[in-house]
């Protein structure tokens, strides 16, 4: 769905983009994550041909961009940034001009278009008060609304959540997981890791321009090789685990270990009572830090 090789972007002396090589298939919700100022909107408007690149090449649903914007566009949703819309009309009446200009359909169907997005967005009850007016999460929803209206194969979100409370994040999850399941890909770029640890299967981390990491979660929050032992009898399993105890309080320990078979073996037959042992995976937060270096705009959770 999105292919990039050596993707490149300098403003003046200033390098944004570093030879980015991104892999986002079909079926894929991406998580495009890293600090702020790490050039992930930069990457996200060259995708869309907002931007054009000092070098390398783009490829969207298998055609170059921005030469064959005209045949791939109307076929993603898109939100980057904020969102647009002229202040002076209603959220319907932006919506209505966006559907008239793009290729959705015929205009007999337009008004079921525009209910649907507003619907799914949760701004299904929208009155006639322009947009001026509109909170800034109100903003948000309507531009996921224009993201919608089009029912695009491939939706590519900068901070789709950007002004919402955390019902309102919710409901957009929801949504972007229901969509997901519906057959839309996801380009969701992202600061936030709890966003994209609940949305995301594969990653793609951006550290100061260049691509980090890129890879399925799954694999990335591998095993650390310690173990979580649950025991009433912390004392025992210390003095039995003798320098293999890296972590322990009154009713947990964490082992340094990597067979759990073993380790309950050696337990019960030291007299030891296990009620609970599960592998310890790294979190996408142990992953991020690991990969970017070092500055004060750090990911945030």
């Amino acid at each position: 769905m999105i292919r990039t090789q050596g993707l490149t972007k300098r403003f003046g002396r200033v390098l944004a983009v570093d030879g980015v090589d991104l892999e986002v298939e079909e079926g894929d919700v991406y998580g495009f994550l890293g600090p702020n100022g790490s050039g992930k909107t930069t990457t996200v408007r060259m995708l869309l041909g907002l931007v054009l690149a000092t070098s390398g090449t783009i490829e969207v649903l298998g055609r170059e961009m921005p030469a064959r914007s005209a045949e791939v566009l109307p076929q993603v949703g898109a939100l980057v940034e904020g969102p647009a819309a002229y202040a002076g009309l209603s959220g319907r009446a932006n919506l209505a001009l966006l559907d008239a200009m793009g290729a959705s359909g015929v205009r007999a169907s337009r008004a079921g278009r525009i209910d649907d997005a507003l619907e799914r967005v949760g701004l299904g009850g929208i009155d006639r008060r322009p947009v001026r007016a509109y909170s800034l999460g109100m903003r948000q929803r309507l531009g996921l609304a224009a993201a919608l209206i089009r029912g695009p194969r491939l939706l590519i979100l900068d901070e789709p959540t950007n002004g919402l409370d955390p019902q309102g994040i919710r409901e957009i999850r929801d949504l972007l997981l229901d969509l997901h399941r519906e057959g839309t890909t996801v380009f969701l770029s992202s600061h936030l890791l709890a966003e994209v640890e609940q949305l995301c299967d594969r990653v793609g981390v951006l550290d100061r321009g260049t691509l980090v990491v890129q890879d399925r979660l799954d694999a990335l929050r591998g095993p650390t090789g310690r173990l979580h032992v649950r025991t009433p009898d912390v004392a025992a399993a210390r003095a039995l685990l003798d320098g293999q105890v890296e972590q322990a309080d009154a009713h947990e320990l964490l082992v340094r270990h990597d067979d759990a078979a073993a380790l309950n073996r050696l337990l019960v037959e030291g007299g030891v009572r296990v009620e609970g042992l599960a592998p310890e995976h790294r979190s996408l937060e142990d992953v991020v830090l690991a990969a970017t270096r070092s500055g004060s705009d750090r990911v945030a959770r």
